[in-house]
């Protein structure tokens, strides 16, 4: 299996409410992660998390709306630190790219709301798509939701119990036989929709 050499986020762009941001940074502290506030010369602020090997990571911080947004480029290298930002950026429902590197190859992950849209691994070869989340979701679910099919079972089920009162009613040879051609017909269908 091959080794991670590092994580970037690129463009990447997560909201937090300040309990969120709380229990990220009671939770970075039983990581092994020191982490720490900076009041930044702009009236800013930015959380720093420094792992206990050093590399450290900046979160700047914008007040918006009652929430903190933050836009973050950076490279990760030690995997206590990537594992951390990487819970922190799907619990916040981060928004944009995340690169793992590998020897030889990169795979690039697009998220959008803390969930993975596409996957590409990108190599001198050229890029290749591995997974792209099918939109057609949401459409299976409408139609999960749907109840046309068992509309349609309901009235083939009245079409059936008025054919055989009109088969009980009939005087004919052909009456009959039409009728049972339409009593085939619709328990054809409604068997299939049972299905």
């Amino acid at each position: 299996m091959a080794q991670r050499l590092a994580t970037e986020y690129v463009k990447a762009t997560l909201q937090m409410t300040e309990l969120q941001m709380n229990q990220f940074m009671h939770s970075a502290d039983c990581c092994h992660v020191h982490p720490f506030v900076k009041v930044l010369d702009s009236g800013g602020q930015e959380i720093v998390l420094e792992d206990e090997g050093g590399e450290e990571v900046h979160f700047p911080l914008e007040s918006k709306d009652g929430l903190y947004v933050c836009e973050l480029s950076c490279r990760l290298v030690n995997p206590r630190l990537t594992n951390l930002v990487r819970k922190l950026f799907i619990a916040c429902k981060g928004n944009g790219i995340v690169n793992r590197i590998y020897e030889g190859f990169t795979m690039m992950y697009e998220y959008e709301k803390g969930s993975v849209q596409k996957i590409a691994e990108i190599s001198p070869l050229g890029t290749k798509l591995t997974y792209e989340r099918n939109q057609s979701s949401e459409g299976l679910q409408r139609v999960f939701q749907s109840n046309e099919v068992e509309q349609e079972i309901s009235r083939l089920y009245q079409d059936i119990n008025f054919w055989l009162d009109e088969r009980n009613k009939a005087m004919t040879k052909e009456q009959i036989a039409m009728i049972d051609h339409k009593l085939h017909l619709s328990t054809v269908k409604w068997f299939a929709l049972e299905a």
